[in-house]
């Protein structure tokens, strides 16, 4: 192959050239006389190659005409450099070729200093190359310096750059290089000056630590490369052509023999031996010195870009690229950690295999990685996964027997990707692999029917659904074949002519499972060209079809309804008993145009339709098949068309002939005196369930079916002895009833008597869910839970205030038997539940009966949001949030979300209440003597920390929420007085333990708000107390108190900040231990209030980083007044504890015990300090930090649970804020804010 000197890198630039240069443009010479500087004819004689003058701007100009000092100086763009002109792309690339070409063979030196810059200056470095560094610096040396003068602020440069500027200089830039070469390649390539500089420049920078330098190198280094491989083909070529030229003349007889042009041809084929000689050396430097290195480089794209162009190589010069020594580097890129060089990979061998010749060369490659491909079917890249089922579709067109029966498998089974461009490359793997082969007894087939080649390909199609054993995903198989297979999918005819002809002598008949999967791939076949998009799960939606696919659309409808019209009461016929069959035939109509019944003459099949549709509905119970037919009568009894009369009499005569055996069947079921049988109640069933089917799409309101249903009801109600299916469907039925009167408000408000039926019915089924039976209390259930949310109060929204009579409002009792079923039946183990009759071990009725519950669950939860029952009845659904988190976490998430959005308040009443009720429930379970370290009182506290976390970030938009959460939380953990009399703790004084997680929601004067009203609870005795069972009112004061010093990330604070008084944070905190004048007071005082003030102001808040500065407010917040403190959030109450007078010993007393309290809280909090350090402080911690950075791993699982309700996406860089913390921590412990509060306290009192 190619075997060359190795170029070295360290190439030094020659000082002086002494090569001479012919006065040519080193245009096209198809001779190859010019081929070398020197040695050519033409370079001899000095003259210019014929045709020259026609090319480039060489021509009439004297030399470097185009360039001036290695500036551009043409059109008026004067002063501009190669990369310049390269990069606005006004200049014919052709052109800037030919002028560099002039300028090269005026002063190689300059011109070739240019061309280096251009590389340079390319890659985004601002530097250049001098003309000194040029003469007297190695390659290296240049790099090196041009690094240090490369920009390091950005790290961006040209080929990463964005916008349409910069995509078209990428392709401009390997342009000028293809343009370069080719214009070069009869002289100066071969003048061992130009192209050795620049192959050594590209070289070294490739090698580079710069990325850019190394990128944009790579790529001109590997687009040289190409170029030159186009330059050896051409003398490869010319080589062939000398060759047999010589061989020819030579074997001429002597006297007609021309030795001189033997002579010529023999000199000739050397001079281009030799050109070849010195293109294979100049392509092995860049192979072994650039490609070598970096078709593993660290960054995707440079490795991406080295496989694309060794494709292109091995595709144009495939007798000296497409062998072993090359092909193993992409084989073993295939293996590559990113997607885009492993696509690459895969676009390189396409290219090779597609072409016959050169996939034949391609065994030994295709034995050795053809495992990778086949895995890389079932790449995570989507793209790539494409690229590799394509690339097998070649292999599999090359030779059958490459790929084995394994392999072919790995790739039938992805037909069925929800992903739609894997899914269609994998049918057209299909469709080639079983249907493309066709064998010389195929040749003679007709073209259509049970007898045609299509016949076969059908039935292939069939066998290959049933094995693959999705049966339930036909129309995925169809919509994958459907671009490379539409014409036999189409071919309706023939799949009638299998179900309906009998089969020929010695033809095997399709079994009845084969039928079935023909029907169903021919309903789908059928649904995809009347659709014309893909089916649910793939694609994102409807496309705008073009008008050539319209047309198609249009007569496909056209073919399908002139063709089943006729066939499809023939298929009923035949297949009446057959439920799957049926279901599907039934669904064919709707896809009609039904003009074509009137146009086409074809009453009498649309008769023979309705007829079959009859005898189906007479002789089927399934619910199923009933809808299927009821369905159709409702898309043929179409006003519009002209058959609707003849199909409404059809459709009035069978609801007739139901109703009349239904009354008469009721009659006799409930005849007094008597027993029904089996049979009776069967009967009564199966017409039920064809009344309920049709009265599901056909309003029958003018038979008055109520009187009828109402009577089963009752009469199961009394006897309770009334089978269960025909309850359920009883119930089913009278829904839709009442529904039916609602479309027609007039005729509902015009009868009075249809407005108690409403009621009626809804006690009824409320006293059905008492029922001993599940499945007849799950349908009550559900029928009330449909029934109040469509007559609630927002019937009458969007002007319809004349429904205001059909308003029904659920009673308390009501409401709590609804509660009650949720309650039972949704919030049960799985093993408790026996809806499934003894199958709890299959699999797949388990997951259905939790589909069940969560439909029940959905039910009720829509009647919380939208207000039909009272919010706080949702307590008893939020408090299963963590135990039933993985089967119901998603609901009963967005229920407390909507709520929220209805009402913020009583959403955070409706959570404090299911904490309290799970508190009360331990506490029946435990006592009031339980651990507080105990499995169900972390549980709550758990609860409490989610709840807490749904409040999200933005504390404004929820304060007053959270404010009286804190409120109803205080007043019942002081709402049950101690057992133990008045020195013993409340009943409920644990709950303030739960209540903390939500301290940190509450902004800083909103604490303090909370605080006081603590302490209006709390008497004298409860503060001094320190033991055990007190330490959840000590924890919950802390979190109020030392919060209010700590929270200096909350919103408030960030706003605040701006505002008020600042100092700077560099600042030293005040030390002194003096009493602040009153002067100082009064001046805070009124900037808390003003700061307050901006609070109350603020509308729209905005989440803000930590403040660089921090306002006085933020110093000393306890020195604020009571009454200066926000208290609006919620109303306190007055009366709670009446103060008492008390005595002056008293009052010293408490004083003294008071400053006491204060000393060892300072002196506690300075040990925290001094044995904590300079560390970041659990207290120190502000709520936002909190909320986004959990103090234990398992805990990141519920980041995202407060971000979905009302907040804000914020980006708190983790290292500014620690910075930031850190510095500001002096200020909240500081021992003179603690001291002076001390002196404040001991004032007060005296």
């Amino acid at each position: 192959m190619i075997a060359a000197q190795d170029l070295h890198t360290e190439f030094q630039f020659p000082q002086e050239a002494d090569s001479q240069l012919s006065s040519d443009t080193d245009l096209e010479d198809p001779d190859g006389k010019n081929a070398r500087t020197g040695r050519g004819m033409a370079a001899k004689k000095g003259k210019k190659a014929t045709g020259d003058k026609a090319k480039g701007g060489g021509a009439g100009k004297g030399p470097g005409a185009g360039w001036m000092n290695g500036h551009h100086q043409k059109n008026g763009m004067e002063n501009m450099t190669l990369f310049e002109v390269v990069k606005m792309g006004k200049s014919a690339t052709q052109s800037v070729v030919d002028d560099w070409i002039e300028a090269y063979k005026h002063d190689r030196d300059v011109a070739l200093l240019d061309l280096i810059n251009f590389f340079i200056q390319c890659s985004g470095c601002k530097g250049a190359v001098s003309g000194e560094m040029f003469r007297h610096m190695q390659n290296s040396e240049i790099i090196r310096k041009m690094t240090e003068e490369f920009d390091e602020d950005s790290g961006d440069y040209p080929l990463t750059l964005s916008g349409p500027q910069w995509k078209k200089f990428r392709i401009s830039f390997c342009d000028f290089i293809a343009v370069l070469v080719r214009q070069c390649q009869y002289s100066i390539i071969y003048d061992e000056y130009m192209m050795d500089t620049v192959i050594s420049l590209l070289t070294g920078l490739s090698d580079s630590q710069v990325r850019a330098f190394r990128h944009t190198s790579t790529l001109a280094a590997m687009k040289l490369m190409t170029a030159l491989v186009n330059v050896a083909l051409n003398l490869s070529i010319n080589m062939d052509n000398t060759q047999r030229q010589y061989e020819t003349e030579r074997n001429k007889v002597i006297a007609k023999r021309a030795n001189d042009r033997l002579e010529l041809l023999l000199q000739k084929r050397k001079e281009l031996q030799e050109n070849q000689d010195e293109i294979e050396n100049m392509m092995n430097a860049i192979f072994k010195g650039v490609f070598v290195h970096r078709y593993r480089d660290a960054i995707a794209e440079i490795r991406a870009i080295c496989i694309e162009e060794i494709g292109v190589w091995m595709k144009l010069y495939s007798d000296a690229f497409l062998n072993d020594s090359y092909l193993k580097y992409v084989g073993w890129t295939m293996h590559d950690k990113q997607g885009e060089v492993r696509l690459k990979c895969l676009t390189a061998l396409q290219g090779l295999y597609f072409n016959r010749e050169l996939s034949a060369r391609l065994e030994l490659f295709t034995s050795r990685f053809k495992d990778r491909i086949v895995s890389m079917t079932l790449d995570k890249e989507y793209d790539v996964a494409v690229q590799a089922i394509k690339l097998l579709t070649l292999v599999l067109q090359s030779s059958d027997e490459v790929l084995t029966a394994e392999d072919c498998e790995s790739v039938y089974h992805l037909v069925y990707s929800a992903h739609r461009p894997i899914a269609v490359a994998s049918g057209e793997f299909l469709f080639k692999k079983l249907f493309s082969h066709r064998g010389p007894e195929e040749e003679g087939l007709p073209r259509r029917g049970r007898q045609s080649l299509n016949g076969s390909l059908i039935k292939t199609t069939v066998f290959f659904f049933l094995e693959s054993e999705l049966h339930e995903h036909g129309a995925y198989l169809v919509d994958s074949l459907w671009e490379c297979a539409s014409d036999l999918l189409k071919d309706w005819e023939t799949m009638i002519s299998l179900l309906l002809d009998e089969p020929m002598p010695g033809e095997e008949a399709l079994t009845d499972r084969q039928e079935t999967a023909l029907v169903e791939i021919m309903l789908c076949a059928i649904r995809q060209a009347c659709e014309c998009h893909p089916p649910v799960g793939r694609g994102t939606g409807k496309r705008v079809l073009t008008a050539k696919e319209k047309k198609t659309q249009l007569d496909d409808r056209t073919r399908i309804t002139e063709m089943f019209a006729v066939a499809l009461p023939l298929l009923l016929a035949k297949y009446c008993v057959d439920i799957d069959k049926v279901t599907n035939l039934l669904q064919i109509p709707k896809y009609f145009d039904l003009d074509i019944y009137t146009t086409g003459r074809l009453e009498k099949h649309l008769d023979a339709l309705l007829r079959q549709i009859w005898e189906v509905v007479d002789k089927h119970t399934d619910t199923e098949v009933l809808e299927a037919c009821s369905t159709t009568y409702r898309y043929l009894c179409n006003e519009e068309f002209t058959i609707f009369n003849r199909v409404d009499i059809a459709r009035s005569q069978l609801l007739d002939e139901l109703v009349d055996k239904f009354a008469r069947l009721v009659e006799d079921f409930l005849q007094e005196g008597e027993e029904p049988d089996e049979d009776d109640a069967y009967q009564v069933l199966s017409t039920l369930k064809k009344l309920s089917a049709f009265h599901n799409a056909h309003d029958l309101s003018k038979w008055d079916l109520f009187t009828c249903n109402y009577r089963l009801l009752n009469t199961g109600l009394q006897n309770g002895d009334m089978p269960e299916q025909i309850v359920i469907h009883t119930m089913q039925c009278t829904h839709y009833i009442i529904l039916w009167h609602l479309v027609f408000k007039k005729g509902w408000l015009n009868h009075s008597g249809m407005l108690g039926r409403l009621p009626t019915f809804c006690l009824m089924c409320q006293r059905y869910l008492n029922s001993i039976n599940n499945a007849v209390k799950e349908q009550a259930f559900t029928v009330l839970c449909d029934l109040l949310l469509i007559f609630s109060h927002q019937i009458m929204s969007s002007g319809r205030e004349q429904l205001e009579p059909l308003v029904y409002t659920p009673d308390s009792s009501l409401q709590a038997e609804l509660l009650d079923f949720i309650l039972d039946h949704v919030f049960i183990d799985q093993d408790d539940d026996n809806s499934t009759d003894g199958q709890q071990d299959d699999e797949a009725s388990k997951i259905e009966a939790l589909h069940k519950r969560r439909n029940l669950l959905a039910a009720y939860c829509k009647l919380i949001i939208y207000n039909v029952v009272e919010i706080n009845t949702g307590a008893d659904i939020f408090k299963q949030y963590m135990r039933y988190y993985n089967d119901y976490g998603d609901i009963i998430k967005e229920t407390m979300s909507k709520t929220r959005q209805i009402d913020k308040i009583q959403c955070a009443k409706t959570l404090i209440l299911s904490l309290q009720k799970l508190f009360n429930e331990m506490l029946s379970d435990l006592g009031f003597n339980f651990d507080r370290s105990s499995s169900a009182f972390c549980g709550i506290k758990e609860l409490a920390r989610r709840f807490s976390l749904t409040f999200g970030l933005d504390q404004l938009k929820t304060r007053e929420a959270i404010a009286m959460l804190h409120k109803d939380g205080i007043e019942f953990a002081f709402k049950e007085p101690s057992s133990q009399g008045e020195g013993g703790p409340p009943l409920n004084l644990a709950f303030l333990d739960i209540l903390s997680e939500f301290s940190s929601k509450l902004i800083r004067q909103d604490k303090r708000t909370v605080h006081m009203y603590l302490e209006r609870f709390m008497t004298f005795h409860m503060a001094l107390q320190r033991e055990d069972c007190w330490l959840p009112l000590i924890s919950y004061r802390n979190s109020l108190q030392v919060g209010g010093d700590d929270d200096t990330m909350s919103v408030i604070s960030g706003i605040s900040s701006r505002g008020s008084t600042v100092r700077s944070k560099k600042s030293k905190p005040a030390t002194s231990s003096k009493r602040k004048l009153p002067e100082e007071e009064n001046s805070c005082s009124s900037s808390d209030a003003v700061w307050m003030n901006r609070e109350q102001n603020v509308q729209t808040p905005v989440m803000m980083h930590s403040p660089h500065l921090t306002s006085t407010v933020l110093k000393d917040p306890k020195k604020m007044r009571a009454e200066d403190s926000y208290s609006g959030a919620y109303a306190m109450p007055t009366e709670q504890h009446p103060q008492q007078p008390v005595p002056p010993q008293q009052q010293q007393a408490e004083a003294r015990q008071q400053q006491e309290r204060v000393s060892m809280h300072y002196a506690k909090m300075r040990n925290h300090m001094q044995r904590r350090g300079s560390g970041l402080m659990e207290d120190d911690e502000e709520p936002i930090v909190e909320d986004v950075m959990m103090s234990s791993e398992d805990r990141l699982e519920d980041i995202n649970e407060g971000m979905d309700f009302d907040t804000m996406d914020i980006d708190l860089p983790a290292s500014k804020n620690r910075r930031e913390r850190t510095e500001l921590k002096p200020d909240y412990f500081d021992p003179s804010s603690i001291m002076d509060e001390s002196v404040r306290i001991f004032c007060i009192v005296q």
